[in-house]
């Protein structure tokens, strides 16, 4: 079971590990660490879509711990490199709610997020919990029968709205319902709303407001799930959603599919929060908690177990 595990995470973190980080454990299989040494694991770093900030983040880190730990050679310093990218990723917390506990799901169209939340209501029925599906994504249809079928398919109990209609009203009737039938969980699908429009951002508040109403207290989180494929840019639309709601968690979408899962390393920095879930593939099982040294276990993994 542990080794099908780390399997899961080695083959899903494939394309990110050959399209940079492979190049950075060749670069510290040198013998002899040089000041070029560092200007090219800077741009390889930067090449791995850590961004700038975080590459000057765990490039100061790693400096001093080499400094303070006598690191000379390459592969002394590729030990370093692991300890400091463990260091930049937030242990994900322990998700203790209440029942019900009601988690609403945001992002952009095209993020994963209708898929995502299916496959999180199945892990959590796998854990011996009641789950509804709430469908407030009105405006695309494709997301409401998208989400359905999804439940038909997983076993999962579906609440929908008419198409376009009001998103607060259908997340409003979803959380009485999820009360009615004594559920542990209510996951809520929001619109993909589009960052730059104003009006779509204040509708998503209000959808989270109306949640209140429904249940004092709800949402009890609230979960951006980020398409891994787009790198940096998944952050600047991020941004956006912090601003409009309390994210308090990431899901990264899409990472087996993404040479970009370097991005991983600037959620903390950016956004101040943890990644809890991370898609490691196309089936429900894929969807895996997220595990910080797994995770850099596999993209480092071509001079490691």
């Amino acid at each position: 079971m542990v080794m099908n595990l780390f399997s899961r995470w080695k083959d899903g973190l494939e394309k990110t590990r050959k399209a940079a980080f492979g190049r950075i454990a060749s670069l510290l299989g040198a013998t002899e660490i040089t000041e070029e040494t560092w200007d090219d694991l800077e741009a390889l770093l930067i090449q791995a879509d850590l961004g700038v900030k975080a590459t000057q983040t765990v490039l100061d880190g790693l400096k001093k711990r080499a400094e303070r730990e006598g690191v000379l050679t390459g592969e002394a310093l590729e030990e370093a490199m692991h300890a400091e990218l463990l260091d930049r990723l937030a242990p994900p917390p322990p998700l203790n709610f209440p029942s019900p506990a009601v988690i609403l799901l945001v992002g952009v169209n095209g993020s994963g997020k209708t898929t995502t939340i299916a496959k999180l209501g199945k892990r959590l029925a796998g854990q011996g919990k009641s789950v509804l599906l709430v469908a407030a994504d009105t405006y695309r249809a494709a997301a409401v029968d998208q989400l359905q079928v999804w439940g038909d398919r997983l076993g999962l109990q579906v609440i929908a709205g008419q198409p376009n209609a009001d998103p607060g009203a259908v997340a409003f009737d979803g959380v009485q319902a999820g009360l009615a039938r004594k559920v542990d969980y209510i996951l809520v699908d929001t619109a993909g709303r589009l960052h730059t429009r104003f009006n779509l951002m204040e509708e998503l508040k209000k959808v989270y407001r109306v949640t209140g109403k429904a249940l004092p207290g709800a949402p009890h989180a609230t979960w951006l799930v980020l398409d891994a494929t787009t790198g940096q840019n998944a952050l600047q639309q991020a941004r956006a959603f912090k601003d409009a709601v309390n994210i308090n968690g990431v899901v990264l979408a899409k990472l087996d599919s993404s040479a970009k899962g370097g991005m991983a390393f600037a959620i903390k920095d950016e956004l101040g929060v943890p990644i809890l879930f991370a898609g490691l593939g196309e089936k429900p099982e894929d969807l895996q908690p997220f595990d910080r040294e797994e995770f850099v276990n596999g993209i480092m993994t071509t001079s490691r177990k």
